[in-house]
């Protein structure tokens, strides 16, 4: 159960693996998922390391399962995820693999070869059949088909002055839509208007075969006259990417060439049908196991990968690796070794060691999946150091009850808590959808959170009695307005005042009373209880800090920093602000409803005990005696801080000589010097070192510290006023937004105010879930998170360690694989 508050007992292990074994037993190992491997070649180049082979034949295959993937997600196959957690390959079984992958892959490959190819030929067939059957239109639309299809008679042929015939010659092809006015544009530039162009849209639109598009395209036929235009005009087709094709030049051969062509066609559809089909049951068979073959080769990948950390002996049949543990789960660990080992066939045992050593452990903290979302909020922190007390178990109930002190309202509470107990009751099943929203995914880990803070508010709500801005009357008001109302007929506003005869009846049972949600002076009272609470709650926590800060002094065997650390701060605050809650306290229970008139200001009284302040006659002692009380309590304080200014380091210095001259003890504050004066620990492994030292270096460090925490007792103390301000706002927000909207629809009572009190009713939740759920939510658990990192944590956690990272096969099947 200790555990819990502090992280676990680690210890750094040797592994003397045998070299037919240790595959395996790393297998074993990653499964469990207990051991953090050291890296012992941490100079030795990555591309000369034993295994580096396997880890490059793990990546192509790697590389060709992606190109499967690739292939089954663009035919929109979905890919089977049965969650299955399959055994690793056994290294004899990667040959199998590779050799079914790279079938796999030249398979696919000569598909598609194929496909592209028989896409592109009917393709071309496709265009061809639209230019024979538009170039037959072209020339049927010809006034004078015979001057184009055979030639022109420009003069008499009887004439002794006869010219040659004139032909006209054409060419046909198939060119982008969007490329057709700047097509014929270049045409009329180049040519000089000497030549006459014909275009028609193709109405459905054809695939590209390299990229599968969809593209547009138009048929257009060109006629001119002699071979230098000609030239041109192919040239100008070139440059703009037309694709010419030929066309015969009499109608005849024309429609002989359209039959052949619609034949092809026909064939070549029935091809590409059977050619899909085939491609279709490759990746849907490939669908059913991918997920399967991605896991088993990303775990023999990240086996190679933790067997290159490890260092061979000389004989070459032994692995040797340091490894980073929990010692709880050593019996685990030796258990998944000897599984390993029976695996492999070996007849030699694996043999754990543990080490002794200066180096400083990983923090390892246990969670499940109800406190993991604590932890990860003390984490974002830092890391604490090795078994430091953890602030998460604390967090569990000061986290969600600070917020909701700010976010009290048992409406919206209700709201929150519904919407986490559907996020937690169907937690198994959203798992397995596995949505990709990164804020979904956000709000899914932290449902417990909003769990706790949900019921959390529904509890302050029915405290501050506010549900949706409104009070609830359930065991009917301590007060008597009537009096008040026959005293000051002339007041149409309620103005509750507990010293007329007869008004104040009582307490309200639990919470506040609801008729102050329609008193005029209901912000005053507010104002003075939320204040003074927050003080209250912000002083408790931050003193049940600091005492937590002893149980790390006492662990850590630190007598020095209880004596002149803890014991002096504990005073300090105790003696200033935990007075001030008393103050508060004791005001509450000496003054009723007629004498509290007379009351003499706290605030005042706190100021004036700071300044010795006490011949003002128009402020009233609280107590006898409180005057000589004070004054000791301030002497008090201000004596701890000498203490934690000077002593500490004086001491310090004087057990540094002792030990240097061999007179002193040699063990009890070596590791406070250390601490202080060690920079903070590295994710490679820091080593303890015994170093000189400084007084100078020591003063400028405890001066810091002291007034660090001299000036932010005063300074933390007024930042959990913002537990009394948000509270307010978000009071007062639901209250506006009560009048302002949902009001409004109330005011009517006729058919027609049913529908507009529907839509306004609408607007009301869309409005409370935007704003007061999501908006103002965020904003209370930020400044909950700031007041849990700042004001409490700085008091005892220092989280300057460094994560354990154990070696797990448990993020491939989360999709999170990393090397």
């Amino acid at each position: 159960m200790g555990e819990l508050f502090r992280s676990e007992e680690m210890t750094l292990a040797q592994l003397f693996l045998q070299s037919e074994a240790a595959y395996c037993c790393v297998s074993e190992l990653g499964e469990i998922g207990m051991v953090q491997f050291r890296d012992l070649n941490p100079d030795v180049n990555v591309f000369q390391r034993k295994f580096v082979n396997e880890v490059r034949r793990c990546e192509e295959m790697d590389r060709k399962l992606r190109f499967v993937e690739k292939e089954i997600k663009k035919a929109n196959i979905p890919i089977v995820d049965t969650g299955e957690n399959p055994e690793v390959p056994f290294p004899r079984d990667m040959i199998d693999l590779e050799a079914t992958f790279e079938k796999l892959e030249n398979e696919l490959k000569e598909i598609n070869t194929n496909q592209e190819a028989l896409k592109k030929n009917f393709l071309e067939l496709t265009e061809l059949k639209h230019i024979l059957r538009r170039t037959q239109q072209f020339f049927d639309e010809m006034e004078d088909p015979s001057l184009l299809e055979e030639s022109s008679t420009l003069l008499d042929p009887n004439e002794p002055n006869r010219v040659a015939p004139l032909r006209l010659g054409f060419v046909a092809g198939v060119i982008g839509r969007e490329r057709i006015p700047t097509f014929e544009r270049m045409l009329w530039r180049v040519c000089r208007g000497n030549v006459f162009l014909r275009q028609a849209d193709i109405e459905d639109p054809l695939e590209d075969p390299a990229t599968g598009d969809q593209v547009h395209k138009s048929v257009f036929i060109i006629f001119f006259q002699g071979d230098q235009l000609k030239n041109r005009v192919k040239k100008i087709c070139e440059g703009f990417r037309a694709t010419l094709y030929p066309c015969p030049e009499t109608p005849q051969e024309r429609k002989e060439m359209l039959a052949g062509v619609n034949a092809r066609i026909e064939d070549l559809q029935m091809v590409l049908n059977q050619t899909e089909d085939h491609r279709q049951r490759v990746l849907q068979a490939a669908a059913k196991t991918v997920r399967v073959w991605f896991i088993k080769v990303r775990k023999m990948k990240a086996i190679y990968h933790t067997l290159n950390l490890c260092n061979i002996d000389v004989t070459q049949k032994c692995l040797i690796a340091e490894v980073w543990c929990p010692v709880s789960d050593l019996d685990s660990i030796q258990f998944a070794l000897r599984r390993g080992t029976e695996k492999s066939g070996s007849t030699v045992p694996s043999i754990l060691n543990r080490m002794q050593t200066k180096q400083t452990p990983p923090t390892y903290n246990k969670t499940n999946k109800f406190t993991s979302g604590f932890q990860n909020i003390v984490d974002a922190y830092g890391i604490g150091n090795y078994r430091e007390i953890n602030p998460a178990p604390y967090t569990i109930i000061t986290f969600p009850f600070l917020f909701a002190v700010m976010f009290g309202d048992l409406g919206h509470g209700t709201l929150m808590t519904c919407a986490a107990l559907y996020l937690v009751l169907r937690e198994s099943r959203l798992m397995a959808q596995k949505n990709d929203s990164e804020i979904f995914n956000m709000v899914f880990a932290g449902r417990y959170i909003i769990l706790l803070m949900g019921i959390f508010s529904m509890y302050t709500g029915i405290i501050y009695n506010d549900c949706f801005s409104k009070s609830l009357n359930a065991f009917g008001s301590g007060w008597s307005v009537k009096p008040m109302f026959i005293s000051n007929l002339n007041d149409f506003f309620l103005q509750l005042d507990p010293v007329v005869d007869g008004v104040f009846n009582g307490p309200y049972p639990i919470g506040i009373d609801p008729i102050w949600n329609i008193a005029v002076n209901k912000l005053s009272f507010l104002n003075s209880f939320k204040m003074k609470m927050s003080v209250i709650l912000g002083v408790i926590h931050m003193l049940f800090g600091v005492s937590l800060s002893l149980f790390n002094h006492l662990y850590f065997q630190k007598p020095l920093n209880i004596y002149l650390g803890f014991i002096p701060e504990i005073i300090f605050m105790a003696s200033l602000f935990g007075y001030l809650v008393i103050l508060i306290f004791f005001k509450w229970v000496s003054y009723d409803a007629r004498s509290s008139r007379d009351a003499p200001s706290l605030l005042i009284a706190f100021i004036n005990m700071f300044l010795f302040n006490y011949d003002d006659p128009s402020v009233k002692p609280l107590y006898r005696g409180q005057m000589g009380l004070q004054i000791f309590l301030v002497i008090i304080a201000l004596a701890c801080v000498p203490c934690m200014l000077i002593v500490k380091t004086l001491v310090l210095r004087r057990q540094y000589l002792w030990r240097k001259v061999g007179n002193g003890p040699t063990e009890d504050e070596a590791e406070i010097i250390q601490h202080d004066q060690l920079s903070q620990h590295s994710e490679e492994e820091p080593e303890v070192k015994e170093t000189e030292f400084n007084f100078g270096d020591m003063a400028v460090h405890q001066a810091i510290h002291t007034i660090e925490y001299c000036l932010g007792c005063i300074s933390n103390t007024a930042s959990y006023l913002r537990l009394w301000a948000l509270s307010l706002a978000h009071a007062q927000l639901s209250e506006v937004l009560w009048t302002m909207v949902m009001h409004l629809g109330l005011s009517t009572k006729s058919l027609a105010g049913f529908i507009f009190l529907s839509i306004i009713f609408c607007s009301f939740a869309v409005l409370t879930v935007a704003i007061l759920l999501i908006m103002e939510g965020l904003s209370a658990f930020l400044h909950a998170l700031r007041l849990h990192w700042v004001e409490f944590q700085n008091k005892f956690y220092s989280g300057q360690g460094f994560k354990f990272l154990p070696f797990t096969f448990e993020s491939i099947l989360d999709g999170r694989f990393e090397d």
